[in-house]
């Protein structure tokens, strides 16, 4: 289905990138990843989102992650429209992921 974005719990993203079938790609704010980080992932901010900045997923699928799931959704539909098939974001977002007991780090 094209631009349509499929919700993922946090408990569903940390176990799929525990075992290797998730990239998380970060499009919050470099100032924002600085301050907390998701423990894994790549950050492309949303404000200067290019979806051929995204790195190969090798194989993995895409899930964006955000603060609380808007922007993930917004780069989600951008990369789709963009021919790539990236329609998983982080529901909730960081804010979410904290709330689920999930490990943050300092530092992008």
């Amino acid at each position: 289905m094209a631009n349509q974005v499929q919700d993922l719990t946090p408990q569903d993203v940390s176990k799929g990138l525990e075992e290797g079938r998730y990239l998380l790609v970060d499009v919050r704010e470099r100032n924002e990843v600085a301050a907390e980080a998701y423990p894994a992932g790549v950050v492309v901010p949303l404000s200067a989102f290019d979806p051929a900045a995204i790195p190969d997923p090798q194989g993995k699928q895409v899930v964006f992650a955000c603060r609380s799931g808007k922007r993930s959704v917004t780069a989600s539909l951008a990369a789709q429209a963009a021919g790539l098939p990236y329609d998983k974001h982080l529901a909730g977002g960081i804010l979410g992921w904290k709330a689920a007991g999930l490990p943050t780090r300092v530092g992008g």
